[in-house]
């Protein structure tokens, strides 16, 4: 499990090479998984799925994020299962209320922006406005921004389960991971692909629902117009 959180760290920051790194720690039946997830994430994600999904992303959010956000903000003296226990809080959270993963998944990322840019003297001041505002866009545009946060995720388990999968082939898998800004690219087709088919080839879940409902209707209509036929037919037999 620490290999595991040491390598989870390298998502902390801009470092390419060590999130690609992450598939040494897979097996193969990982990898193969991840490939599968990956792909359902990609075509389905953004939808009912995304309840499922948004536990995970919490948690990951939490062990991720939590020191981070510490540190910016100057907070010291804190327990260090602090990241853990929040994961925990968040996990819970996304399964009951995936909507305020994505408020914290895409309002997080804006405010430590805007504290950037801000400086540190002013980290606060940059950072609560970015946070706020980031989050509130994306609760508004839940369904498009869910989509858009399965498919990143969806594409890199595709990648990253790929290279484990083919681990076994040591050459071609260490060619690919000398080339972290190749495997970087190729996820991020794969997530723009996998966003365009959600948000606009792939029907709503409320127009799925009036879809499923018209079928219904259609196919009640059906029956009662049949059943109506034979008890013309019956009435005619008798005469």
């Amino acid at each position: 499990m620490d290999a595991y959180l040491e390598a989870l760290k390298a998502y902390q920051t801009f470092n390419p090479a060590g999130w690609v790194a992450l598939y040494r720690l897979l097996p193969m039946w990982a990898g193969i998984v991840s490939c599968v997830l990956g792909l359902a994430l990609l075509l389905f994600g953004g939808g009912k799925l995304f309840r499922v999904l948004a536990g995970p992303l919490g948690a990951l959010i939490g062990l991720g994020w939590t020191g981070v956000l510490l540190a910016k903000l100057n907070i010291t003296g804190m327990d260090p299962r602090l990241p853990g226990i929040v994961a925990a809080v968040l996990a819970l959270l996304g399964f009951l209320f995936p909507p305020a993963i994505v408020f914290l998944g895409v309002g997080i990322p804006v405010g430590l922006l805007g504290g950037e840019i801000a400086g540190p003297a002013d980290y606060l001041v940059g950072f609560a406005p970015g946070f706020l505002l980031g989050g509130v866009v994306a609760a508004v545009l839940h369904r498009q921004v869910a989509s858009i946060l399965a498919s990143v995720l969806g594409a890199w388990l595709l990648v990253i389960g790929a290279m484990a999968a083919l681990h076994q082939f040591g050459g071609l898998v260490s060619a690919m991971a000398s080339q972290p800004w190749g495997l970087l690219v190729a996820a991020a087709l794969f997530a723009i692909a996998g966003s365009v088919y959600q948000i606009a080839v792939r029907p709503s879940p409320e127009e799925s629902e009036r879809q499923l409902a018209e079928r219904q209707k259609l196919k009640a209509r059906q029956a009662e117009q049949k059943a109506m036929e034979k008890r013309w037919s019956a009435s005619r037999g008798g005469k």
